[in-house]
């Protein structure tokens, strides 16, 4: 039996006293991959921004990450529910002045990791994970831009998450390079790893299909 990893139930979400989603109520599981599609401005990186605390949810019946409620999570919990989710963004944010592999081992750090014998190995085992091994050495300006978006993943992936979360993964970049983006994302899931991937390509969701939930007039349904 898949264990639940979201849960959301008649939860309300709000921007600047604005609703921008109401009573949506949603389950993912581990393994599963899962597209969120909608029109900009339709909720979908507010939906994304609460399952990491960076947006509060408003009202709701239930709204659990993991094992973390949302509803009444305390701030100093909230960096250990961080280490749980992996986030994928459309532009990157790798730190511009040091390589690849001090990239990672930074975000190591900052998790608190101490061994460097036991943060070189993980480092080997996510560029490993998206066919990067070779990269270690050089700087973000030197990598395509799918080259960085695979750096980004192999970042998301450092703390082991059972929750990745992709906002527009594919939106900087050319359409073949999106499909070996959307694919090992795919592999991710295949592997056990929960998968939420916001998207405005449809013919990504066309080609690769999955679940798709849709946000709309501040509603999320699902399209089979």
């Amino acid at each position: 039996m898949s264990k639940v990893v979201v849960e959301y139930k008649n939860v309300n979400i709000e921007r600047a006293e604005k609703t921008v989603l109401k009573n949506i109520s949603f389950k993912i599981e581990e393994g599963e991959f899962c597209y969120l599609v909608g029109r900009v401005g339709s909720g979908k990186s507010s939906l994304m921004k609460t399952m990491y605390a960076d947006v509060p949810i408003a009202t709701g019946e239930k709204a659990q990450v993991q094992n973390y409620d949302l509803l009444n999570i305390r701030k100093h919990h909230v960096p250990y529910l961080r280490r749980k989710i992996g986030i994928v963004f459309q532009d990157f944010q790798l730190l511009q002045d040091r390589s690849v592999e001090a990239n990672l081992r930074f975000v190591l750090q900052a998790t608190g990791w101490k061994r460097k014998d036991e943060m070189a190995a993980r480092i080997e085992e996510v560029l490993e994970a998206v066919g990067m091994t070779n990269k270690h050495y050089k700087m973000p300006h030197e990598l395509s831009g799918g080259e960085q978006q695979r750096i980004v993943i192999a970042r998301a992936l450092l703390n082991k998450p059972s929750l990745i979360i992709a906002d527009e993964p594919t939106g900087n970049l050319d359409p073949m390079t999106g499909i070996v983006i959307v694919r090992l994302l795919h592999d991710l899931a295949a592997k056990g790893h929960c998968v939420l991937m916001a998207t405005h390509n449809l013919q990504l969701v066309e080609d690769y299909p999955a679940r798709v939930l849709s946000c709309g007039e501040k509603c999320l349904t699902e399209k089979f």
